[in-house]
């Protein structure tokens, strides 16, 4: 970015949505709010490093791909998901599957609607990841979030009512939770 504190947008704001959808368009970064926490936020594959770049993460940990709809994930894996799992959804449950010989992703189909309309207009899956430098705990509030970062982003959608804890992650092949969230499946 160019040092200039970047726009901020009111959630419940008239054209909230498009707005969002046209920065993540141009393979830009936003700060989104999610029914978990705000998230960093750009295009599946466009911006994975420009996201690194900012929170100062390394290469090899990856980032969740938000996507609109719960079927959307079978554009991307050919596990068997258990419906049990995918009733979740929307909601704050993060599915890691299988996408190729080797690799795998995290999935989550979010419970906030806004957040899935902005998705479906994108058209593709957007990553997302909590708001904080690499190794510091997430930033909460969007006053702490533009003080830090609102120079290195181009929008910040701003929604300070209350978020949730964040999303259980599930292992879809290990049948493992590795990260116990606000879905509890036991």
């Amino acid at each position: 970015m160019t040092g200039t504190p970047c726009p901020i947008v009111d959630k419940a704001a008239p054209g909230s949505v498009e707005t969002a959808a046209k920065i993540l368009r141009q393979g830009l970064v936003a700060v989104l709010p999610t029914d978990t926490i705000y998230g960093f936020s750009g295009l599946f594959p466009d911006c994975g490093q420009a996201i690194r770049l900012i929170k100062g993460r390394e290469e090899a940990k990856p980032f969740i791909r938000l996507i609109a709809r719960g079927e959307d994930i079978f554009s991307h894996t050919h596990a068997a998901i258990p419906h049990n799992l995918l009733a979740h959804w929307p909601g704050p449950l993060t599915l890691v599957v299988p996408v190729g010989q080797s690799q795998s992703a995290a999935f989550r189909c979010p419970g906030d609607q806004w957040l899935r309309h902005v998705i479906a207009a994108v058209g593709r899956p957007i990553y997302s990841t909590s708001v904080n430098r690499a190794g510091n705990p997430p930033l909460i509030g969007s006053a702490a979030i533009l003080r830090e970062f609102g120079t290195q982003i181009a929008l910040m959608v701003v929604d300070d009512s209350p978020g949730g804890p964040p999303s259980t992650i599930y292992d879809v092949l290990s049948d493992k939770v590795l990260r116990q969230g606000a879905v509890n499946l036991s």
